[in-house]
C-alpha cells in the first residue's frame, strides 16, 4: 500500500521516450519488476519500494501530474505548451524525445511573402494552441483546422495552406513534396511536478532529481 507522504508515483509516456528513459533509470538502479514492453500492466512496482511508475499515452502524462494522481511525470514540451500547465514545475530538461515543432507547406508555397503581406492563412495542426499563439505573435490571422494525424495530406489536398507539426528527421515532409518554412520551437522531454507534491514530498523529489541529474551526466 502506498503512503502519500513517503512514496512517489511517476507518470511515464509509452513509446520512444520510454525506450530512451529506461537506460537512465537503469543507471539509477531503478528497474521495473515487469517488462513494460511486454506486460499489459499500466502500474508497475519498481526496485525502489518508494517509487511506482504508471505508463500513459504521452498526451495524458501532464494531466495526471496536474491533477495530483502522479507526483512526477515525464512530458514533452509540445504537450506542456499545448495545454495550460501554469501550475506545474518544469524541473529538469532530460534532453530526450528530441524533435522540432515546425511550420511546413507545399514546396512551391511562398510562405515568407504571404506572412509579410498579412494575408489570412489556413493552418492544419494537432497543436492548435501552439499554432494560434505563434501566428498571433507575428500578427498573422489564421484559420485553424484541428487534425490528429497524416498532417502532410492537408496542404497536398488543399485542406489547408500550411501545417504545424512535429518533425524528427524531416524525411516524411520531404517525401510528400513539402518544405519546412519556419522552426517554432525545439522539443524535448521534461521532468515535471505539481505544486502539492513538490511542497509535501520535496525531500523525496529532490533526492530523485539529484540521482537523475547525476546519472544523466554519466550517459
Amino acid at each position: 500500500m502506498f503512503n502519500d507522504t513517503d512514496t512517489l508515483t511517476i507518470a511515464v509516456p509509452k513509446g520512444r521516450v520510454l525506450e530512451e528513459i529506461i537506460p537512465l533509470f537503469d543507471s539509477m538502479k531503478l528497474s521495473f519488476f515487469d517488462d513494460p514492453f511486454k506486460s499489459r500492466k499500466l502500474i508497475f512496482k519498481t526496485s525502489n519500494p518508494k517509487i511506482r511508475i504508471i505508463l500513459l499515452r504521452p498526451q495524458d502524462v501532464a494531466t495526471y501530474v496536474k491533477s495530483g494522481v502522479a507526483d512526477l511525470g515525464i512530458s514533452g514540451l509540445d504537450v506542456l505548451e499545448e495545454m495550460n500547465t501554469s501550475n506545474l514545475f518544469h524541473l529538469v530538461d532530460l534532453n530526450i524525445g528530441k524533435c522540432k515543432m515546425v511550420v511546413a507547406a507545399s514546396s512551391n508555397y511562398d510562405y515568407a511573402s504571404i506572412v509579410k503581406s498579412g494575408s489570412r492563412i489556413s493552418v492544419a495542426s494537432k497543436y492548435t494552441t501552439i499554432a494560434k499563439n505563434f501566428f498571433y505573435s507575428k500578427g498573422v490571422h489564421v484559420d485553424i483546422i484541428k487534425l490528429y494525424g497524416s498532417m502532410e495530406l492537408a496542404p497536398i489536398l488543399k485542406l489547408s495552406e500550411i501545417i504545424v507539426d512535429l518533425v524528427s528527421t524531416g524525411q516524411t515532409i520531404k517525401a510528400n513534396n513539402l518544405k519546412i518554412c519556419e522552426n517554432i520551437m525545439d522539443i524535448s522531454s521534461f521532468l515535471i511536478s505539481n505544486q502539492f507534491a513538490y511542497k509535501f514530498k520535496n525531500g523525496l523529489i529532490i533526492k530523485f532529481m539529484k540521482q537523475l541529474e547525476l546519472n544523466f551526466l554519466k550517459l
